[in-house]
């Protein structure tokens, strides 16, 4: 069991490095070409990566969407994520970036008696229906086909015709892509999300490292200082969450209700575990 988290651990870090190296790419992208048709470009270079297992199988029935209404809706979303995080790293360092993006776990917890997160929360909500109904690779597939769709028509009338030196980016793109579903799969196949999740913070150290090697700058110390406070209690949310499932799994459980709430459960973890599924298709 303890060589099995271990390899699952570095599975995991093996994932974030591929990712933010794909982010690197996406940041060079978006100085050339809108942020838009940047996340169009991310999603087609995907497809082929996705479809490429399902024929191999001879599985097309798999790809049979059954909820078009929230397979739109997931694809509408993505545009807004994905299109959000490439304007940010066009004019953000990808360590600043990384800063903000990681505390998006923490935002979510404070904001969870409050209003919540509405996207994020109603994106993991249509996950899990379509889940109901629907393959993996079908939601995986329709998800970023229909961002694709979405994405490229928003950029069609600002459209830049793509650079022949730029080919080799968008294979790039879509080969980091299939790597890093893979290794993060994998990860989550091999052990439980609260083991795996603390190890994506390890993408604001690559982030420092490919913003000095590619575009010569270092994070200046007031987002050091920030991103490890996010870590530290990144760490302790999940370190809070883990020891409150033991403490309710030595408790019968209870279906009733206490003092006029349903007795819930926290999903800090599972908050952090649905992200990775849902931005990285």
């Amino acid at each position: 069991m303890r060589e099995r988290r271990l390899q699952a651990i570095a599975t995991m870090i093996a994932a974030v490095a591929v990712f933010s190296f794909m982010d690197g790419l996406l940041k060079l992208l978006s100085a050339h070409y809108p942020p838009m048709q940047v996340a169009a470009l991310r999603g087609a270079t995907s497809l082929p990566f996705t479809l490429l297992p399902v024929l191999l199988r001879g599985r097309l029935g798999d790809l049979r969407p059954r909820r078009w209404p929230m397979h739109l809706l997931r694809g509408m979303l993505s545009v807004l994520v994905l299109g959000g995080f490439i304007y940010a790293v066009r004019v953000l360092s990808l360590a600043n970036a990384y800063a903000v993006f990681l505390s998006a776990p923490l935002i979510v917890a404070a904001l969870s008696v409050l209003v919540g997160a509405f996207a994020y929360a109603l994106s993991a909500i249509t996950v899990r229906v379509l889940t109901r109904s629907d393959t993996t690779v079908s939601v995986v597939f329709w998800t970023v086909g229909l961002m694709t769709v979405f994405a490229a028509s928003i950029a069609a009338p600002g459209w830049v015709p793509i650079e022949h030196a730029h080919w080799k980016w968008l294979l790039g793109l879509g080969v980091l892509a299939a790597v890093a579903q893979y290794l993060l799969t994998e990860a989550f196949r091999s052990a439980p999300p609260s083991v795996v999740t603390p190890f994506e913070y390890t993408a604001l150290l690559w982030g420092v490292a490919l913003d000095r090697a590619v575009w010569h700058v270092l994070p200046s110390a007031r987002v050091c200082v920030g991103g490890g406070i996010v870590i530290l209690t990144g760490l302790y949310l999940i370190w809070h969450q883990r020891h409150s499932d033991r403490e309710s799994a030595r408790q019968p459980w209870q279906p009733a209700t206490e003092k006029g709430r349903m007795l819930g459960h926290s999903s800090t973890v599972e908050i952090v575990a649905h992200k990775q599924e849902e931005d990285s298709p």
